[in-house]
């Protein structure tokens, strides 16, 4: 009896996938962090970008010392991950299921009053934000400050929510003037 060419093809891959699960199952199990998944997808136009998080504790709530550094990163967008983006352009984000089930939101310091403009409010399951107009969301001037946040799902209804995770990206619009908050390195951005 012989195999046919699709059989031997799924036995194939059968031995690949648990090859990697072992290999994953090894480092893990040998002290090694477990690859992350927590991730942030920002959409401009057709495109399609990933990051992970710019503050993150292992999985845990941010404590006293990693929100004093999470902070200092806010307050430095030079190190910024940045996506290009122009006027026309709609702008989506997505989170991995495992923190859309966290509950998370997304915003930036643009929008009409140049304040906090919504992409994405409070929201719990939902992977995607749906897009909107990147005319809505940028500031005035070259660089919008783009910010999502992972709640811990034990306090996320409460007073203060604890968080899990935040993603600092900058929303680069060359073809907007650089502004007085670019150059004196405003902090108020994104917060």
């Amino acid at each position: 009896m012989s195999l046919s060419t699709r059989v031997i093809a799924a036995l194939g891959a059968v031995v690949v996938i648990g090859a990697g699960t072992l290999g994953g199952s090894i480092a893990y199990a040998t002290g090694q962090k477990a690859p992350t998944t927590t991730k942030v997808t920002v959409t401009v136009g057709r495109d399609s970008h990933a990051f992970t998080p710019s503050c993150y504790n292992d999985g845990k709530p941010l404590d006293d010392a990693a929100n004093k550094n999470c902070s200092v990163i806010a307050n430095d967008p030079t190190k910024f991950p940045s996506v290009a983006v122009k006027t026309s352009d709609r702008i989506g984000v997505g989170i991995d299921p495992d923190s859309a089930n966290n509950g998370w939101r997304a915003y930036t310091n643009g929008g009409g009053g140049q304040g906090s403009a919504q992409i994405q409010a409070y929201q719990k399951g939902s992977t995607f934000s749906g897009l909107t107009p990147a005319v809505s969301v940028l500031t005035q001037v070259r660089d919008t400050q783009l910010t999502v946040i992972e709640f811990d799902p034990k306090t996320a209804d409460q007073q203060k929510p604890g968080i899990l995770a935040v993603w600092f990206i900058n929303l680069k619009n060359n073809a907007a003037p650089v502004g007085a908050a670019d150059a004196s390195g405003d902090s108020s951005q994104g917060q």
